[in-house]
């Protein structure tokens, strides 16, 4: 199995349900945008605050054996690409509405440009979120698509981007943010990293409270076919900005374990890993995602990493007409030592049987979840018990 990207969203299978309005999401927003600073290449320093509790990382040999894990008091908020259900993904401004609406983690996807740089962006190619058909029209690969590897740091910063779409242009979810003319901008890892230290030097404080940051390193297998070694990459930008250790507010994840695996031993990072995990049939990574879900495979993912990020279906069993029914993956993970932040939770694609997020949340916490990935970081908040 090779390394894909996935072009869209991942699947589920949903029902509509009607988001909460805008409305006064905006002002703090603004409030928040307001305290950004145009200059990128802020001095970084190490965040001062200890991470929000979700079990204490110790060095372990991949034949170590973790202490079980009790459940933090209260699971973390993980806002996926920023508040993406409400402003454009990975924006700078779905990322300063997420921090306002009181997100614990802010979560970039790291893809490396053809000149090196990492740049915030869930997707490999560009078409689906940003207007590289008109500013590139003879840029795509014999496949069709434009990848974003292809093109250099000063190309890709005169794209604008918008809400995702589907095939032919129509929005992946209705509903969302449909104003155009906007200006949204990509950016790279290191101006976010220096955002969200700029918004924890000035809003933070205020609020008394530091966000950290939960970065992916997005498709290692496929980008060394390209060439490029992703992950050091990432871990250098994060270096940069002081996030080198076990208590400081950061995670990085992954689908590929073998990656994960080098990440930690032969990298030689200390940050919190995650290892994320999907279904072997969406071509995430040459990793066997069924035999990580055994008491044995998380047993294995424990002597390397921190936590998993599952998807929903594997923390709860969900079915027309009944009750979310936990699957007991939360416990075996729990058993192995190892944190669980579940994806991702949307107000506007509800799975089947649940009426709101907020039940959802419930069903969640019932089964004992450490945190979870939301585009709705303030409805997250507000249902959290």
């Amino acid at each position: 199995m090779t390394c894909a990207k996935r072009l869209a969203s991942l699947p589920a299978t949903t029902m509509r349900f009607s988001r909460m309005p805008l409305g006064g999401a905006l002002a703090p927003f603004i409030a928040a945008l307001a305290l950004f600073t145009s200059n990128p290449a802020m001095t970084a320093t190490t965040p001062t605050k200890a991470a929000p509790a979700t079990g204490t990382r110790t060095t372990l040999s991949p034949q170590a054996v973790r202490p079980p894990l009790q459940p933090a008091a209260k699971p973390l908020v993980i806002a996926h690409r920023g508040a993406s259900g409400y402003l454009p993904e990975h924006t700078l401004e779905a990322k300063a509405l997420a921090y306002a609406q009181g997100a614990d983690y802010l979560e970039q996807d790291v893809v490396i440009s053809k000149d090196g740089v990492p740049v915030v962006a869930h997707d490999l190619t560009l078409e689906d979120t940003s207007n590289v058909r008109d500013v590139f029209p003879d840029r795509a690969r014999p496949d069709g698509h434009w990848y974003l590897i292809d093109f250099t740091w000063d190309e890709l910063r005169t794209l604008t981007l918008h809400e995702r779409t589907a095939e032919g242009g129509t929005p992946a979810r209705a509903g969302r943010f449909a104003a155009s003319g906007v200006g949204f901008r990509l950016h790279t890892l290191d101006e976010e990293l220096a955002f969200i230290r700029g918004l924890n030097g000035t809003l933070g404080k205020r609020l008394g409270r530091e966000v950290g940051v939960y970065t992916e390193v997005k498709s290692p297998a496929w980008h060394r076919e390209q060439g490029v070694d992703a992950a050091p990459i990432v871990l250098a930008s994060l270096a940069r900005h002081g996030y080198t250790k076990a208590t400081d507010l950061a995670y990085v994840q992954c689908f590929d374990f073998a990656e994960l695996r080098r990440i930690r031993l032969a990298l030689g990072s200390e940050l919190k890993l995650i290892q994320l995990i999907g279904e072997n049939s969406w071509g995430e990574a040459d990793t066997d995602y069924s035999y990580l879900l055994t008491p044995t495979g998380l047993r294995e993912v424990a002597g390397v990493a921190d936590g998993i990020g599952p998807w929903g279906p594997q923390v709860l069993t969900f079915a027309p007409g009944k009750a979310p029914v936990p699957t007991g993956l939360v416990q075996a993970a729990h058993a192995a030592g190892l944190a669980v932040h579940p994806y991702t939770l949307r107000a506007d694609e509800l799975p089947p049987g649940v009426a709101d997020l907020p039940a959802l949340v419930q069903a969640l916490q019932a089964a004992g979840i450490d945190g979870a990935f939301t585009d709705f970081p303030d409805q997250l908040r507000a249902a959290l018990k």
